[in-house]
C-alpha cells in the first residue's frame, strides 16, 4: 500500500481511510448507544474497550459509508453529532434505509443512495456496491438490498469492506472479479443460539480467510467489541502464522488519526 494511504480501525466494523486527497469513514460506532438500549438485558452490549476516539476529536471528513441499518453500523449517537460538526459531509447509505438514515443522522443530511451493482465516482474516489447477507440476503418492499458491502478504490489501491455477511456464491464470484488489494472482513461467526436471541451472524475466521483469497491482505474486524459476539484475537494471530498464502493483519484500535507522511 502506498505510504500516502492510511487505514485505522475504530472497533467493530468501523474504519477510517485516508488518502492524499480523501478522508472516508466506514460504519463508525463510537458511542455507548447499544449499552444504553440493552441495559439489564441478557446481552447488555457493554463495550470490551472504550472508543479509541470520540466524535469531537475526529478530523474533517469527506464521505461516510454505511453498510446497513444496525445500530453498530448506523449509530445515531455517532452520526448525529458527526453531522452537527461537519454539516457538509456526504453519507453513502443503502437506499433501503433512507428514512432511518435521515432520522438517525439528521433530516437535512445529503445522502448518496446506493444499491447492489451501483458504481459511483466521488471526486476521484471509486465505489462499487456489493450485496451482503447478514444471515440472509434481505430486500425491502421495493426490491432493494438491506445489507451492502463496498469496494473502494483510491490512489490505485482497492479496498473491500464486506459489511456484515455470511458467504454465498454470488458474492464470492463478484469479489473475485473485483480483486481487491485489501479485504476488511468480519470474523465473529454465527450460531443458532445467537440467532435465536436476535443476533445475526457473519463469516467465521476460517471463512474469512478462504474468502480473502481474492485479496493480498486480510484485516479481520467485528471482534473485540461485545463479549457475546466476538472472536479470540489469539486465534487470529495463530491463523496469521499458519497461512502464508495471504497476509493476515490483526488490527489494533487506533488512538490517533494521522496520515503517514511520504517517506515515513
Amino acid at each position: 500500500m502506498p505510504n500516502h494511504l492510511a487505514l485505522f480501525w475504530l472497533g467493530q466494523a468501523g474504519f477510517w481511510l485516508e488518502s492524499s486527497t480523501k478522508r472516508v469513514l466506514i460504519d463508525p460506532y463510537l458511542s455507548d448507544s447499544l449499552a444504553h438500549k440493552y441495559d439489564g438485558k441478557k446481552h447488555d452490549h457493554q463495550r470490551m474497550a472504550p472508543p479509541p476516539i470520540i466524535v469531537g476529536e475526529l478530523p474533517e471528513i469527506d464521505y461516510v459509508l454505511i453498510t446497513h441499518a444496525h445500530t453498530d453500523h448506523l449509530d445515531p449517537d455517532t452520526l448525529g453529532p458527526l453531522f452537527e460538526r461537519f454539516p457538509k459531509v456526504r453519507f453513502v447509505v443503502p437506499a433501503s434505509c433512507e428514512d432511518l438514515a435521515r432520522e438517525r443522522i439528521g433530516q437535512a443530511v445529503e445522502l448518496i443512495l446506493v444499491d447492489t451493482g451501483d458504481e459511483i465516482s466521488l471526486d476521484g474516489l471509486q465505489i462499487k456496491v456489493f450485496p451482503a447477507a447478514h444471515e440472509a440476503e434481505e430486500l425491502d418492499a421495493l426490491g432493494r438490498h438491506k445489507f451492502l458491502g463496498y469496494g473502494i478504490e483510491v490512489d490505485g489501491t482497492r479496498f473491500y469492506h464486506s459489511g456484515d455477511t455470511i458467504p454465498f456464491e454470488d458474492l464470492d464470484m463478484a469479489v473475485s472479479t473485483y480483486s481487491p488489494d485489501i479485504a476488511l472482513l468480519p470474523v465473529n461467526g454465527r450460531d443458532a443460539e445467537r440467532l435465536a436471541d436476535g443476533i445475526p451472524g457473519n463469516l467465521t475466521l476460517d471463512e474469512a480467510i478462504f474468502f480473502a483469497r481474492h485479496a493480498k491482505i486480510l484485516i479481520p474486524h467485528h471482534w473485540g467489541m461485545f463479549s457475546f459476539n466476538t472472536e479470540d484475537p489469539a486465534k487470529i494471530d495463530l491463523a496469521a502464522s499458519e497461512h502464508s498464502e495471504i497476509q493476515i493483519v490483526r488490527p489494533q484500535l487506533c488512538r490517533t488519526l494521522k496520515i503517514v507522511p511520504d517517506g515515513g
